[in-house]
């Protein structure tokens, strides 16, 4: 894709956990359009950054021909959506709208305006129950939840659009990201209480909070989930090398995002009782709908053909970063309950 002019970048689902992190490293590199509708985006992450987002929900048409209209968009990257696996069970249909209909949308609106590139924020609860470990992108696809259905049958759309309608797209599928921006500003809200590591620390830094540990009889070498962990920095540095390539004229691809290395829920726990030198209650409870024992990465592709060269990839350095964050948000939040 040859451009005379610098590219201008809409990205969908800015102020979420994820987004806010690709915003600080692309912010600089591209002009960026902002877009979220804030049902669990931070407008703080964006106030921290000095970035603002039009408020606006991407299933609404009509607003996003106006984002489309008002700026002179190259490409899209596309992370709105909701994520939550054993909420997509009970709430399928929120789902379905969420991640497939208003990504559909999306792509309607980028086709009337000619925009054809964009990279997804895809999962890798796409492959479900992997058959053989690390998983490779040409594994088996069979999600066990709605919301790894979801984010398949978006790339499939993705694939028709590529074919049929000159597209070109990049779906990035994430295992589980982790950890707070060095720089201090952005991180995980210690609300995400569906997440390992969140949750963990909210045992270890606030009184009277027992950690639940879903499952202990799982096929592992200690009973409990294990899981790739990839430092969110990281992630967004993959988004920033994956947007380059599209943007050089890249073919349409998949890449997984994750270190290639699993650790279990009782890892996770030594680790933040090593970092905050607490220890605290543990609790087991059944097993959650739609998890797996484990999921681990092979992301030689990425490293290959993106030049992707992951900065933090142990445990501690993605645990310390949260509790530095975590820590920091509590104190925050303390002092603002006294005044």
């Amino acid at each position: 894709m040859t451009m005379s002019h610098q590219p201008t970048i809409l990205i969908t689902g800015g102020a979420g956990y994820i987004g806010s992190h690709v915003i600080e490293q692309l912010r600089g590199r591209y002009p960026l359009v902002i877009v979220d509708n804030f049902s669990t985006g931070s407008r703080s992450s964006l106030a921290a950054l000095g970035v603002q987002a039009e408020e606006l929900d991407i299933g609404d048409r009509a607003a996003l021909s106006t984002v489309f209209d008002k700026h002179r968009i190259d490409a899209v990257i596309h992370l709105a959506g909701s994520l939550i696996i054993e909420e997509s069970v009970r709430f399928p249909e929120r789902y379905m709208r969420n991640n497939v209909l208003n990504g559909a949308t999306l792509l309607e609106v980028m086709r009337e305006h000619d925009v054809r590139s964009i990279i997804f924020s895809s999962s890798a609860a796409v492959y479900g129950q992997p058959e053989r470990l690390p998983v490779h992108e040409s594994h088996i696809v069979r999600p066990k939840s709605i919301y790894g259905l979801t984010k398949l049958l978006f790339e499939q759309l993705l694939d028709h659009y590529t074919t049929h309608f000159d597209f070109r797209s990049v779906s990035l599928r994430y295992f589980n990201a982790a950890g707070a921006s060095t720089s201090g500003r952005i991180g995980e809200l210690p609300s995400a209480r569906t997440r390992l590591i969140p949750s963990v620390l909210r045992a270890a830094l606030e009184p009277d909070t027992a950690m639940h540990i879903f499952g202990d009889d799982y096929p592992t070498p200690d009973g409990t989930g294990v899981r790739d962990f990839i430092h969110v920095s990281d992630l967004a540095e993959a988004h920033a090398l994956a947007l380059d390539a599209l943007l050089a004229g890249t073919t349409s691809t998949t890449y997984n995002l994750g270190n290639g290395r699993g650790f279990s829920v009782r890892d996770v726990i030594h680790e933040v009782e090593t970092v905050s030198g607490r220890s605290f209650r543990t609790h087991v409870a059944p097993r959650r709908t739609g998890d797996l024992p484990e999921l681990v990465a092979s992301s030689e592709k990425a490293r290959s053909e993106l030049g992707w060269n992951p900065q933090y990839p142990d445990l501690r350095s993605i645990v310390s970063s949260s509790y530095t964050w975590y820590h920091k948000r509590l104190s925050h939040d303390i002092e603002r309950a006294k005044r």
